[in-house]
C-alpha cells in the first residue's frame, strides 16, 4: 500500500466512523466518533491495521457498559495475544506463545508453503476477537466493527489472488477463534456482567473499605483477582506487601499518610492539579490500560514499527495490563483498606472532600501505579530506559500534550496523580508501581 494510497484509505474510514456514529440506532448521548490514523515520516504501513482496530477498541472500552479498568485490560490482553499468534508467522524465526502462556495450547499454525497475506490475516483475527470481546457492543458499534472490517480488507487485498484473500481471513478466523476459546477458561468472561456481585460481603471493622461517596457503589469485581494470570509466577508468592499497620494514634505512619493526602489536597499547585485530572481516566473514558495501549499504539506509528514487532510490543503491554489488573485487584480484595476519603473524614476533618472521585473498591494498592508500572517498565525495556516521548492521547480530551524524560518518569506521574487526587494513600501507589514492574518482568522473560 503507497503513503497516498493510505491517506487516501484514512479519510475514507474516517467518514464511515462518523456516518455509523451518526446512526439512528445509537440514541445514546453524541461521542467522540474514531479518528484516523494519524500518519508520520517514520510511520509504517503495515502497522495502519492494527492501531486502526486499537482506536476502535478505545472507543469501545468507553461506550459499551461494564468495561471498567481490569474489564478492559483483560480484552486488550486477548487482542494482543490474537494479533501476535496471527502475524508472528510472517517472520522466519517467529516465536507462538502457545505453550508459554498459562493455559495456551493448539493455535493454529499456518499452511507450510500457502503465501499469506499478513495484513489480511491480522485484519480477520482483530476483526473477530474483537467481536466476541464486546459482546455487547452497541448496534452502531457493531456497525463500525463491520464497516472496519471490510474497509481494512479492501485496503490491504491489492493484487493478491482471492484463495490468497481467502486463506488469509480464514487463518486470521481460526486464530481468533482459538483464542477467544482459551479466554473463556480464565473467570473473567462475563466481568462485564456482574461489576456488582450481590454475594460479596466486604469484611467489617475500622480499617476495611466501605462504600463511599458521592454514589456508594458496591464493591467493583471482589472475585477478579481469582482469574488466570496469563503468565504464571516461576515461584509460589511469598513477599509480604502488607500496608502500614491501621492507627488512628497521630505519631502513627498510617495518619500520617492519611494527613499527607489531606494536606496535600488543600495545597495543590496548578501543575499537580492537572496531573490529577490528566491521569484520572476515569468512567467513559478509555480507562488506565487503554490509555497505556493507546501510548503504545502512537509509539508504534511514531517509531515505524513492522507489523510483526508491533504486534509483539501490542502483546506485550496487553499482558502486562491483564496480569497487573489481576494482581492490583487480589491484593485489594485481600487487605480491603479503607479509601483515604473514609479515614480523613472520620478521623482528621469531617467535610473534606477529594479532586477525584473515589471509585468504589478498596485503596490498597493502586491501579493506576500498577497499569503503568507495567507497562512503563515494557515500553522502556523495548525503547530504552531513557527515551523521550509526547503522550498525545489526551488532546481530544482538552488537555495538551504531555512530555516525559523517560518511562520511569510516566509512572512515577501516573502514581503519584491518585494520591494528588485524594483517593491513595502513597503507600498505595508505591506499592502498585513496584508490583506492576514484577508483573512486567514476569512478561518479559516469555520468547517472542
Amino acid at each position: 500500500m503507497t503513503i497516498r494510497s493510505l491517506r487516501s484509505w484514512c479519510i475514507y474510514l474516517f467518514m464511515i466512523l462518523v456516518i455509523a456514529a451518526c446512526s439512528k440506532e445509537d440514541q445514546a448521548p453524541p461521542k467522540p466518533t474514531l479518528a484516523a490514523v494519524q500518519l508520520t515520516p517514520q510511520s509504517n504501513a503495515a502497522t495502519t491495521i492494527p492501531v486502526s482496530w486499537y482506536q476502535l477498541e478505545f472507543k469501545l472500552i468507553k461506550e459499551t457498559p461494564g468495561f471498567s479498568p481490569p474489564v478492559a485490560a483483560r480484552a486488550l490482553a486477548y487482542t494482543g495475544v490474537a494479533l501476535h499468534e496471527a502475524v508472528i508467522w510472517s517472520e522466519r524465526y517467529g516465536r507462538s506463545l502457545s505453550g508459554q502462556l498459562n493455559g495456551l495450547s493448539a493455535v493454529p499454525r499456518p499452511v507450510t508453503g500457502k503465501r499469506y497475506n499478513w495484513e489480511i490475516v491480522a485484519n480477520s483475527a482483530m476483526a473477530d476477537i474483537i467481536r466476541s470481546l464486546y459482546p455487547n457492543a452497541s448496534a452502531a458499534n457493531l456497525l463500525l466493527i463491520a464497516a472496519l472490517d471490510s474497509t481494512n480488507k479492501a485496503a490491504a487485498s491489492g493484487s493478491c489472488g482471492q484463495d490468497e484473500i481467502s486463506r488469509s481471513v480464514g487463518f486470521g478466523k481460526q486464530v481468533a477463534a482459538a483464542v477467544y476459546a482459551w479466554s473463556a477458561t480464565d473467570g473473567g468472561k462475563d466481568g462485564y456482567l456482574n461489576s456488582f456481585p450481590t454475594d460479596y460481603v466486604p469484611p467489617v471493622g475500622p480499617a476495611y473499605w466501605v462504600p463511599t461517596p458521592p454514589a456508594f457503589q458496591r464493591a467493583l469485581l471482589p472475585y477478579w483477582g481469582n482469574n488466570r494470570l496469563m503468565v504464571r509466577p516461576r515461584h509460589p508468592e511469598t513477599a509480604n506487601i502488607a500496608h502500614p499497620a491501621f492507627s488512628t494514634d497521630t505519631a502513627s505512619a498510617f495518619y500520617k499518610a492519611a494527613y499527607f493526602v489531606y494536606n496535600k489536597q488543600n495545597t495543590l499547585t496548578p501543575e499537580e492539579n492537572l496531573i490529577a485530572r490528566y491521569w484520572a481516566d476515569g468512567g467513559g473514558t478509555f480507562t488506565p490500560p487503554g490509555h497505556m495501549l493507546a501510548i503504545t499504539s502512537q509509539l508504534i506509528v511514531d517509531n515505524g514499527l513492522g507489523l510483526a514487532e508491533a504486534a509483539k510490543l501490542f502483546a506485550q503491554v496487553g499482558i502486562g495490563e491483564n496480569d497487573a489488573a489481576i494482581v492490583c485487584w487480589k491484593y485489594k480484595y485481600r487487605y480491603n483498606l479503607l479509601r483515604p476519603i473514609t479515614y480523613i473524614q472520620t478521623y482528621i476533618s469531617a467535610g473534606w472532600t477529594s479532586l477525584i472521585g473515589t471509585p468504589p473498591f478498596p485503596s490498597y494498592t493502586s491501579g493506576h501505579a500498577s497499569f503503568t508500572g507495567a507497562a512503563g517498565t515494557i515500553l522502556a525495556d523495548y525503547f530504552g530506559s531513557n527515551q523521550s516521548f509526547t503522550d498525545n492521547q489526551k488532546v481530544a480530551d482538552g488537555f495538551a500534550p504531555r512530555s516525559f524524560s523517560s518511562f520511569e518518569q510516566m509512572v512515577d506521574e501516573a502514581s503519584i496523580s491518585r494520591v494528588y487526587g485524594g483517593i491513595h494513600y502513597q503507600f498505595d501507589s508505591e506499592i502498585g508501581a513496584q508490583t506492576g514492574r514484577d508483573v512486567a518482568l514476569r512478561v518479559l522473560s516469555l520468547l517472542y
